[in-house]
């Protein structure tokens, strides 16, 4: 069997033959009722939900809108977000249970009746979502979920056999789920924001938010948005005001490959309960069915070589789906709450001015959503039945006190050793299209060799709090192991919560 060659560069295949709108960088500074930082579903159904009702809304992007977290998705739209019902009954109770719950749901109504509304071809479907293992340890959690749904009153089948041809022990069914297209979805609420009093900026960098009579978001060039709300829908909020996100929310990476399969695929969407996770759907693309298979999490810039994950992504592919080209790889990062539960609302308790939507746990489209709806309706002083759920100001002693000194005392231990780390790697035994870090003058530093053989030379010292950044060989990244910022090889800040980029080395002759 002839493993298939994986593409050279990661690139999501959401993107591929789209023509999206491209806009300005800010060049001034200007006045608007919302200030929006972040393009991704979270900004964009936000700018779309605020400028039908006529407000000024200002939406900056750091970079192109839609390629960010939501451009790198596997776009499923369900309630099932993993073994997560019985873990929040215990942890939450009932009630804030059935809320999580009815909260994905609505989101998912949403999506399907924006899409009908607007006669949106976007490839909506609606599909069966599975839970399945095929590791014996894991069928009384299954069992014990399938409690939480009839709880919860969820449509759910608990069953040993599944459409796919792959080995599973147990699988739980949330039924009348749905997948889609992102990118042409987000695509028309974001010309439709356009048609009414929506201003798009990319390439944009906020870097501040200033409290001057007004509110105002500061971007890298010294340019200002003056507005009365602001919304931090940046993926990692930009701005903390002393909330310690940081410190509230851990980074994980994952990974996805997608390729034609020459097997008839049957349907559903699928993921598996244990480790190493295994995300499987399909989706329409040009006309063709191409399947996605992610997975492969682990805490950013940390664990073996990024290469790796994917390679594993590319066996399981071609093992269970005779998939022998894989088309598309790229990866994503998303953030985890103490508590698994997104952070959707007010910064901080007392302001009422800046809101943040964060920490969706790899559930997005859902959580993007919703939270679009929540921020929607503080700023409309509307009552929300799932604003204290998602409140950031909470804080529950159970679970969430323990998962706040596990995630610091990783960061600890991460800081140190980046610090006592000695390597004897020399730039001279340096591969094209490779990294390596070594030292010169005494410092650590990180190098890169692109496919010219120039040499790209970067402090490794991360410029959010000074852990020292690892060489993410599958996106050609430097990610910071400690809070998951990553820059890109020359330096440039690609993810939060880092603002500054890495220090540029110059070797001296």
């Amino acid at each position: 069997m002839v493993k298939p060659q994986l593409p050279q560069f990661p690139e999501p295949m959401w993107r591929e033959n789209m023509t999206l709108p491209s806009f300005p960088a800010l060049n001034e500074s200007i006045k608007a009722d919302i200030g929006i930082v972040g393009g991704g579903i979270t900004g964009i159904t936000a700018a779309y939900l605020l400028a039908k009702q006529n407000f000024n809304v200002v939406l900056l992007d750091a970079g192109p809108v839609l390629n960010g977290t939501t451009g790198h998705t596997t776009a499923k739209i369900t309630a099932q977000h993993g073994l997560i019902y019985d873990e929040l009954i215990n942890h939450f109770g009932l009630e804030k249970a059935s809320l999580y719950y009815k909260a994905a749901e609505e989101a998912k109504q949403f999506i399907e009746q924006t899409v009908n509304e607007h006669r949106i071809n976007c490839n909506f479907s609606k599909e069966d979502a599975y839970i399945y293992t095929n590791d014996g340890s894991y069928i009384s959690d299954l069992e014990k979920e399938k409690e939480a749904y009839d709880q919860l009153k969820i449509d759910n089948q608990l069953t040993d056999k599944i459409p796919l041809d792959i080995p599973i022990k147990s699988a739980l069914i949330m039924h009348n789920q749905a997948q889609f297209h992102p990118l042409e979805y987000l695509k028309v609420l974001l010309n439709e924001g356009l048609k009414k009093q929506l201003t798009v900026y990319e390439n944009t960098i906020a870097t501040d938010i200033e409290y001057v009579k007004h509110t105002n978001i500061i971007t890298r060039e010294g340019h200002r948005v003056t507005c009365r709300y602001v919304i931090v829908a940046s993926h990692f909020p930009f701005y903390d005001r002393q909330s310690f996100y940081f410190a509230r929310m851990y980074p994980e990476r994952s990974y996805l490959v997608a390729g034609k399969s020459p097997l008839n695929f049957p349907g559903g969407m699928y993921i598996n309960a244990e480790t190493p996770t295994r995300s499987i759907r399909s989706a329409k693309f040009e006309g063709e069915d191409i399947i996605l298979i992610g997975g492969e999490h682990h805490k950013t810039g940390q664990g073996k070589s990024t290469m790796a994950h994917y390679e594993a992504l590319q066996k399981f592919a071609q093992d269970h789906f005779k998939i022998d080209k894989i088309d598309y790889r790229w990866s994503a990062q998303d953030l985890t709450t103490l508590d698994k539960v997104p952070y959707i609302g007010r910064m901080t308790k007392g302001d009422k001015t800046v809101l943040t939507a964060t920490g969706f746990r790899k559930w997005g489209m859902t959580s993007g959503t919703i939270a679009a709806k929540i921020l929607a309706d503080n700023i409309q002083d509307q009552e929300n039945p799932y604003s204290d759920l998602f409140s950031p100001a909470r804080f529950e002693a159970d679970p969430g006190l323990k998962k706040f000194m596990e995630i610091n005392a990783d960061v600890a231990k991460h800081l140190i050793k980046g610090k006592l780390e000695f390597t004897k790697n020399t730039v001279s035994e340096l591969a094209t299209d490779d990294a390596t870090v070594t030292r010169m003058d005494g410092k650590r530093v990180g190098v890169y060799k692109d496919e010219e053989d120039t040499l790209h030379m970067v402090d490794t010292t991360c410029t959010h709090m000074g852990c020292e950044v690892t060489w993410n060989s599958g996106d050609r990244t430097w990610d910071c192991p400690c809070h998951g910022s990553r820059f890109d090889y020359t330096g440039e800040v690609v993810e939060g919560p880092a603002k500054k980029p890495l220090t540029k080395i110059v070797e001296n002759n």
